[in-house]
């Protein structure tokens, strides 16, 4: 497995909790932080007995694994290790990964590898790395959350996420995310809209913000943040064309508050009512969510796991939904409750 994340968002705070509800033979290959670091986190989170390495050269590494294999290993983090060329460089992460690999294979040892990511939020070093291993996870920041995300499950589907929130005693699981990333939504405001997203198997009510702001600039801004841009410009697109909204001489921002990043055709319709509701000054009532796909003639189109969703929206309090099976068109949405 590889775990990756940006610096400080809790990888090793992970490992150390996976340690602790453990009951194997955990190795953790310390390459960042020394051992009185690790040992002050460990006893704060309540691990007992940990095993560290503190040895980043490849062969010798490997030598004392296999005379003493683990049942898990941690190697925090692979771009110290030392194989064939300078720590963190291509080929030593490539040679380094793919000696783990092998290792794990070989011995049955479940070995987990922690990595950095780039400026772009992409796991640093050959993409081969992503290739040799069964899974890849990505933990990453959302406001004052922690989202575990896979990117790629050989065993599972990819997608799944799990939301925790930091706190003095380590990582703490939010029960109910739909809750936790509503909390601060205000009531009543002018473009904002609820949708209900999937999000791997998991269905979350999620907030979808707009802002419609006069531009002083020939071509009108629009700013994406949390939601793919391509998507939101179609929707856009539907909107002038379909319904006659004037865009042309207004900057758009749309946001997916809480920042979570969803890749998902089912927020098109909280998109398209969020962006109309903040050009036009009428806001949606606070018991209202919605979701649907919108296609290019201003139609709303079935998603996958409807039902999840619907059950996730019913859950979180919400008395109205809108869904493709009782709204057939984005222009039928807007005129019932934004008309």
């Amino acid at each position: 497995v590889l775990l990756v994340g940006e610096l400080g968002v809790g990888k090793s705070t992970l490992l150390l909790e996976l340690a602790k509800h453990l009951t194997r033979k955990v190795y953790y290959l310390a390459g960042e932080e020394s051992p009185a670091q690790i040992k002050l986190r460990a006893r704060r989170l309540g691990v007992k007995d940990l095993l560290l390495l503190k040895e980043t050269r490849l062969e010798p590494l490997l030598t004392l694994l296999e005379r003493e294999p683990p049942e898990v290993l941690f190697v925090d983090s692979i771009q110290t290790i030392e194989a064939g060329g300078s720590p963190g460089s291509l080929v030593a992460v490539r040679e380094a990964t793919h000696a783990f690999v092998r290792l794990a294979k070989e011995e049955g040892i479940t070995t987990l590898l922690v990595g950095h990511v780039t400026k772009e939020g992409v796991v640093a070093g050959p993409k081969s790395i992503e290739h040799a291993v069964d899974a890849t996870l990505y933990l990453e920041s959302a406001g004052v959350y922690r989202v575990l995300r896979s990117a790629k499950n050989r065993f599972g589907p990819v997608g799944e996420l799990g939301v925790f929130r930091m706190e003095e005693e380590g990582l703490v699981e939010v029960q109910n995310p739909s809750e936790a990333f509503l909390l601060e939504r205000p009531l009543g405001v002018p473009g904002s809209a609820i949708a209900l997203a999937l999000a791997g198997e998991r269905a979350l009510a999620l907030e979808v913000q707009a802002l419609a702001a006069r531009t002083p600039f020939p071509a009108p801004r629009r700013v994406v943040q949390g939601l793919d841009a391509r998507r939101v410009d179609m929707v856009l697109a539907v909107l002038e064309r379909r319904l006659g909204l004037p865009l042309g001489n207004l900057d758009i921002y749309v946001n997916l508050a809480g920042g979570l990043k969803v890749q998902d055709p089912g927020l098109d319709l909280a998109v398209a009512l969020a962006v109309y509701s903040a050009v036009v000054g009428k806001a949606l009532p606070p018991d209202l969510a919605v979701v649907g796909e919108v296609g290019l003639l201003g139609e709303v189109r079935s998603v996958m796991g409807l039902e999840r969703r619907l059950r996730e929206g019913e859950r979180a309090g919400f008395f109205r939904i809108l869904h493709p099976g009782n709204t057939k068109a984005l222009k039928e949405a807007v005129e019932q409750y934004l008309g």
